[in-house]
């Protein structure tokens, strides 16, 4: 990860209202958005300079273009990306990490069927791989399958009950599996839990025992330099997106997506599935737009 020089833009954060009122959102905390670091760029010239050797073994070639793919997405690069992890695939094929990766891939760009596919058979190959059974679970809540969604979050949570990212993930789609459970079922865990994660702070706030302003202003004064800010604020803006976005309020959302997308965080699970959210949103609204249309004749 970079290492960049702490600092806060704009650091008040002004809440008003309720879910049934505009929010008003005054100068949110932000973080120097991440840049490719010196080390990066030396990584990705070296491997340049090993390619150009000859007489590569497959397997270590597949390596190296797994690897490149790698630092491709960290950067952002996600096409480049892609490419390399194909080649890696062809020239290897038993490899559950990058399957898992490309599993990720796929949901957040809405092909989940895609990412079905990738998630099986990353858990064929490693069937105790660590986040294949979380990214599945996650791309079944996209797909709008919340039973086959909790079938894989539900065990991935009773394998450490101390991780609050399991446990939020669990509240998402609970919402949309058992909505009139969903809050007492998060308390549950909530009370369950060694509490010691900052991630914890996400449940306190979805129940209720911190503000919103609270939540936010905690994070601008808790992180220590600009990474922390820029990971904590990446999570913090997604999970509050959620909420929003759960109360209909697509507009806050929308904005706090954007927010979560500012600091460049681009190997974060909330980074990327800000741009899927976004996209979801915006392709919602065209296909609105037209029946609007039609009603105002």
């Amino acid at each position: 990860m970079r290492h960049l020089r702490y600092a806060v833009i704009a650091t008040a954060l002004v809440l008003s209202g309720c879910s049934a009122t505009p929010t008003t959102w005054t100068h949110p905390p932000m973080a120097i958005p991440y840049q490719p670091s010196l080390q990066q760029q030396i990584q990705l010239a070296r491997i340049e300079q090993i390619l150009q050797q000859p007489n590569i073994p497959q397997i270590t070639l597949a390596t190296i273009y797994y690897d490149r793919g790698l630092l491709h997405d960290s950067l952002g690069l996600r096409d480049f990306a892609r490419l390399d992890f194909n080649k890696s695939l062809t020239l290897n094929p038993n490899q559950p990490d990058l399957f898992n990766v490309a599993g990720v891939i796929f949901t957040q760009m809405g092909m989940f069927d895609s990412a079905y596919e990738s998630f099986d058979s990353t858990l064929d190959l490693a069937p105790d791989h660590p986040y294949a059974h979380r990214n599945r679970g996650i791309a079944l809540y996209y797909g709008e399958r919340y039973d086959l969604a909790n079938d894989d979050l539900l065990p991935h949570y009773q394998q450490d009950i101390n991780d609050p990212y399991r446990v939020i993930w669990l509240y998402i789609n609970d919402l949309k599996f058992v909505p009139q459970q969903a809050q007492s079922l998060l308390q549950q865990r909530y009370v369950m839990s060694d509490k010691q994660d900052w991630g914890w702070q996400i449940v306190r706030m979805y129940l209720g025992d911190i503000s919103e302003e609270q939540f936010v202003t905690d994070i601008a004064e808790s992180s220590d330099n600009n990474e922390q800010l820029a990971l904590r604020l990446t999570e913090g803006y997604f999970y509050l997106a959620q909420r929003y976005q759960q109360q209909q309020d697509y507009s806050t959302a929308v904005m706090l997506y954007k927010l979560a997308l500012s600091g460049n965080v681009y190997e974060f699970i909330e980074h990327r599935l800000s741009l899927l959210e976004l996209s979801r949103i915006f392709m919602a609204e065209q296909n609105a737009a037209p029946e609007l249309s039609s009603l105002s004749e």
